[in-house]
This record gives structure tokens, sequence and C-alpha cells, in this order.
């Protein structure tokens, strides 16, 4: 059997304290981070991954989109790579463990295959995917998405954030640009770790997630325009409220989520009322909605009735809107072969495991379009994630490492 046995464990000290020592670059202000793609604190981050990796013994590539891989070689020179890997970029107000174990934790697997000597026939390459948050510059997975093939590369360079900078400009800014063509590497298999960010595993005592769908989701921009007005001397019957438009759509997206339980979610998340004084009604609202479903069908009729709800409830306030799609895909299904071998690894290594949906976008969810893809979760503390007390223990953290070791070593093939 290709695969290492049981006794092969990853080193979880080492993988936590390198995970302790990434969160040190870019702290936010509640124990969490803030490190943003392209930002100062992004590039500092990269660095320190790079000395990891040149320490590791890794040769790294960067591409035009700023992602980096690094590649650990195998004893067969035609054989394709097995990528493992996530992004090192968090949101404003973003945890220690989101994406970061991930890339470390396929860091961690080739350190653990140097300790062990061990060696692969197919190479294994741990990457880091640039601005998978889409937090700074929409839309999420930008650098998959572009490798993908999904997203045009020209354009998101011109992406602007809330500053007017542009994306492209930015990257560079930083120094991590880089020279090679966008898309241009084949892939065997990829393998991504991440937390849940959801509750399911913890509330059932699981270890392992073995992560077989992704949903699919659509991101709506959505500007109400009405008319500014003073809000003690203006009739009730002659106001044109962005601000009660927008309530209404918040309520509009939550119950149309609710028809299309259980799987099925939808909110508004980022909102701006102008002019946001105390006394003038609101004469523009912008806002996001994000809805997401594992079924193409249900997010196609949740998207359809959102549009018309917000027409009737313009048309009887009588105020204009305006709806951009500013970020969508499909629902994934995952590659049967590669979450075979996720679930085998948990199997044979002992962890407590079920298969599990991604309410969440991942850079795997691209990557699954050009490569046989599949992805490994471990349980977070209440399922809170993109927040600052967004947590693990170190337990959950080596669990999934070590599924995700297994798994990429008997997919790299181990050589005697």
């Amino acid at each position: 059997m290709a695969a290492p046995g049981e006794n092969l464990r990853i080193n979880s000290d080492r993988l936590w304290d390198s995970i302790m020592e990434m969160a040190k670059i870019g702290p936010g202000i509640a124990g969490g981070n803030n490190r943003q793609t392209v930002t100062d604190e992004d590039g500092e981050g990269r660095h320190l991954f790079k000395r990891w990796c040149d320490a590791a013994g890794l040769e790294m590539g960067v591409d035009e989109m700023g992602t980096m891989f690094a590649r650990r070689e195998g004893t067969d020179p035609d054989a394709l790579p097995v990528y493992v890997g996530s992004h090192l970029d968090t949101q404003p107000t973003g945890g220690k463990y989101d994406g970061v174990l991930g890339v470390l934790g396929g860091l961690e697997v080739v350190r653990s295959l140097n300790d062990l000597g061990i060696k692969t026939k197919h190479p294994i390459v741990v990457t880091n995917w640039t601005n998978e948050e889409g937090a700074r510059f929409a839309p999420a997975m930008m650098a998959s998405g572009v490798f993908a093939g999904v997203l045009d590369q020209a354009d998101v360079y011109e992406h602007v954030d809330k500053q007017g900078k542009k994306f492209g400009e930015e990257l560079e800014r930083i120094g991590w640009k880089g020279a090679e063509k966008v898309g241009d590497r084949k892939i065997h298999a990829f393998f991504e770790l991440h937390i849940e960010q959801g509750p399911i595993l913890e509330d059932e005592g699981i270890d392992i997630g073995v992560v077989t769908h992704g949903q699919g989701l659509k991101w709506l921009q959505v500007t109400l325009t009405g008319k500014e007005s003073h809000t003690g001397s203006t009739p009730m019957p002659k106001r044109r409220n962005a601000g009660l438009g927008m309530a209404r759509v918040i309520e509009l997206v939550h119950e149309i989520a609710m028809d299309y339980q259980p799987d099925a979610v939808g909110a508004v998340g980022h909102m701006e009322v102008f002019p946001n004084s105390r006394n003038i009604i609101a004469g523009r609202t912008v806002f996001t909605i994000d809805i997401r479903s594992p079924e193409k069908e249900v997010l196609d009729a949740m998207d359809g009735r959102i549009r018309e709800g917000i027409d009737t409830i313009c048309e009887a306030l009588d105020i204009q809107y305006k709806i951009e799609q500013v970020g969508a895909f499909d629902p994934v299904t995952f590659d049967a072969g590669c979450v075979k071998a996720i679930r085998d690894a948990a199997d044979r290594l002992g962890y407590s495991h079920r298969n599990i949906v991604s309410g969440a976008g991942h850079d795997a969810c691209w990557i699954n379009r050009v490569a046989p893809t599949a992805m490994v979760m471990c349980p977070c503390v209440d399922g809170l994630s993109h927040n600052e007390a967004e947590d693990i223990t170190k337990e959950w953290a080596s669990a999934g490492a070590d599924v995700l070791f297994h798994a990429v070593v008997e997919t790299a093939v181990i050589v005697e």
C-alpha cells in the first residue's frame, strides 16, 4: 500500500508554534488578525512564509497574481505535482486560523516528510493563494479564480478598494507581483485543510469533516436611491426613504432563505447609508446581499425572487434601485478519488469523521474546475469565524493536519 503507516504524524508542536508566530503579523484589536490582502502586513506574512519554505528546502515560485508556490521535488521528473494549501490573507477583524491553518498545515506536511526522510514520486507544492477573502478587493478567491480561468486577470488588476487603490498596483507596491503566467501550472491533485467555520463538527463531537460539496453563492450589491429630506418636517406620505427600503430588503432576504431550508442561507452584510445624519432621511443606501446553496436551481430561484422583491419594494416607496452581481460561483462537487483519500486517511488514523458541505467559499472551489480537488475540515469553537474570537484547539489542528498529511502523501506516492 502506498499510504504511510498509522504511526506517522505531523509535528503538532511545530505546526501550532508556526500558527502563533504568523499571528504576530497584522494583529487585530481583539486577539485576532487584520492582514488584508496586498497590504504591508500581507507582504510581511509572505516574507515569513518564504523564509520557512527556504529553510525546508523548497523552491519558491510566484505568479502574476502574487500566488506563492513552494515546491518539494519528487523522484519522477515527469510526474505532475500534488498541490496543498490555502491563504494567508484575513478579514479586517479576522481570526488566526482561517486560511492560515491550510497553508501552514501544508508546510508541515513537507517538514514532516523531511524529518522522516520520506521521498514521493510526485512533487508536492505548498500554495498561498492571493486574496481569498475578498474583503479589501472583491471578489473573493480572486487569484484562484484567475488561475482557473473564471476571472479575467486584467479586469481584477483594476478593482479598487474603498480608498480607490487598484489591486494590481497594490500587489506590485508590496513586491509580490511575480513573473510567472497565471494558470500555466498543471496539477495532479489539490488538497485544502480549513477550519469548518460552522458549528456542526464541534456540536457532534466529530474530529474531521470530509468535504464532499461546496455551496454555490451569489454576491449582489444593491444601491437604493430616494431623496434626502428633513426627518422632522417631511410628512410621512411624502418621504422617499432609501433606509426604509434597505430595511425591507434585509427582511426579504431572510424570508427567502428560510423558504429553502435546511441548506440555503442569505443575509445582508456590508451596509452604507448616506448622508448618515441623525436628522436627514436617507437619500441613498448601498449594501451587499450574500446568498448560498449547494443546489444551483435553489440559488437561481433565490436570486430571482430577491430581484422581484426589490422591484416591488422600490415601486411602493417611490425609490430607484440598481443591482450588480459582484461575485458568484456554482455549487461544487469535489473529486471522488480525493475525497476517498481523505476519508481513508481519517479511518487509518482512527479519527471520527463525517461528510460535510462547505458553507463558505474556498480556493478549492475554483481549483476543482481544473484539477481533482478535495478539502479536510476541523472543528472551530462555537462555529465562529470571520471574527477575532475565532478559536480552535491544538488537538483539532493536529488531527486535521495528520489527515492532510496522509491524504497528500498517499496521492503523491511514497518511494521506498
